[in-house]
């Protein structure tokens, strides 16, 4: 086993109480050999950057994925808690909520269906892509040294198909349902702190956002122009009979209130986008009761945004707490980009999408798990000292104001490599210079294919 840091060995421990003492070493050597990992990231990639090319007992490591028992959920939790002592001490936990593709291929991935591709598909042209669906809980949190806000995963479902379940005999439980219980156990995990889930179009479903406002959770999603809004039920008069009324008199529609020469706009300053620096927005806000026949009526504040050098078109946000501020709604909603900037890291950075797993056990804990990596080695980063974390691989033809997570996790590899370098040079120095030679890992990273 690589010796770890002193300052990382506090947080890998902090799993250990997930597994029984011979599966914790197998995982810990998993976990740090996934960190090292360059290229792929299966089990035989893991055991050769480790030093294990010769283990006889290689299945072992295989059978923590495929076998072992221990909770991802309870992993989940750990890895919650040590987010938000490290990045959300104080203020409302800011929670995103969105689904991932893998695209995956083989007759034994029995979970695998045929989505529309989010990343290569535009609104002109379509792409299917063969895969597993994946619905993802981040910590949207501002990393210190990075100086921006970072999607941080630490508890991930798998969405089996509609075909994977009709074949099981089992319901087939769509996305929406899924978000719904990956918030609500964020609010049984956090009782006391005030939760805000961030989502995209997809999750302004009257179902899900009553089900976030009984939990007290706050939801902020996209909203239709076109949406039925209404002012809230006048006082119900003594001596009326018949069911209570659940709505006013019917306002006009966002899109009209968005061309109207009378609607008061307000100037905001706002991030951009993928970290593009700020801009001004105008915003626009008020209240109402959204409506559906048969569905619950849930109250929202609603807020128009346009943008005055028309660089996006005009768009409407929802939020589930009316005595929110408009220009805090955008900006918590501004956070959900790092959402897809973290499914671009984990694909380049931490081989998601690479693992060669068929069993069903398996499949369901290693993309977690690889998505979790993400949110571990920032941890691993903040705990390394200043000077380290902050280096930047920057070039003459590439220049980089701040670090990014490529270069956390070159930090993060720097300092067990050193550890490991250190662990093993010799106490007393030789008599007569012994002749380099480079270590089989050391080799295998060099060599191995991107």
């Amino acid at each position: 086993m690589l010796p770890l840091p002193t300052c990382f060995a506090g947080l890998i421990l902090a799993f250990a109480p997930l597994f029984v003492q011979r599966s914790w070493r197998h995982a810990q050597l998993l976990l740090t050999g996934a960190i090292l990992t360059p290229g792929r990231r299966t089990v035989t990639s893991v055991l050769r950057i480790m030093g294990r090319a010769q283990e006889r007992r290689f299945v072992n490591a295989h059978r923590i994925l495929n076998r072992a028992a221990w909770c991802p959920r309870s992993g989940s939790r750990i890895l919650l808690g040590l987010l938000i002592d490290a990045f959300a001490q104080r203020g409302p936990v800011v929670l995103g909520l969105d689904d991932m593709i893998e695209r995956r291929r083989g007759k034994r991935i029995a979970a695998k269906g045929i989505y529309r591709d989010p990343v290569r598909s535009s609104d002109s042209h379509f792409v299917k892509a063969s895969g597993l669906r994946w619905m993802s809980l981040m910590l949207l949190a501002p990393i210190p040294w990075a100086r921006r806000i970072w999607a941080l995963p630490f508890l991930t479902a798998l969405v089996p198909s509609e075909r994977a379940c009709r074949e099981r005999g089992r319901r087939h439980k769509p996305l929406l349902d899924v978000g719904r219980q990956l918030a609500l156990q964020a609010r049984r995990w956090l009782p006391g702190r005030d939760l805000v889930v961030v989502g995209d179009s997809g999750f302004s479903g009257l179902l899900f956002l009553d089900a976030m406002r009984r939990a007290r959770i706050t939801a902020i999603t996209r909203l239709r122009l076109d949406a039925a809004l209404y002012d809230p039920a006048p006082p119900r008069l003594p001596g009326t009979i018949g069911h209570p009324r659940t709505k006013g008199a019917r306002p006009p529609t966002l899109a009209v209130t968005l061309a109207a020469k009378d609607t008061r706009w307000h100037a905001v300053v706002v991030p951009g986008r993928y970290g593009a620096g700020k801009r001004t927005i105008e915003i626009a806000s008020g209240t109402a009761v959204w409506r559906h026949g048969g569905l619950p009526v849930v109250p929202i504040r609603w807020v128009l945004i346009r943008d005055p050098e028309a660089r996006f078109p005009p768009q409407a946000l929802l939020c589930t707490d009316p005595t929110r501020e408009p220009a805090q709604i955008v900006g918590w909603f501004v956070r959900r980009w790092t959402v897809e900037v973290t499914f671009r890291e984990v694909r380049a950075h931490l081989g998601v999408e690479t693992q060669r797993q068929w069993s069903n056990t398996a499949i369901a804990r290693t993309t977690p798990c690889l998505l979790a990596l993400f949110s571990i080695v920032t941890l691993l980063a903040a705990r390394l000292p200043a000077r380290q974390r902050q280096r930047i691989a920057a070039a003459a033809w590439y220049s980089k104001p701040r670090p990014t997570f490529a270069d956390a996790l070159a930090a993060v590899r720097c300092a067990i490599w050193r550890e490991r370098t250190l662990a093993t040079s010799p106490r007393r120095p030789a008599r007569t210079k012994p002749r380099f030679r480079l270590p089989a890992p050391w080799a295998y990273a060099l060599v191995s294919p991107p």
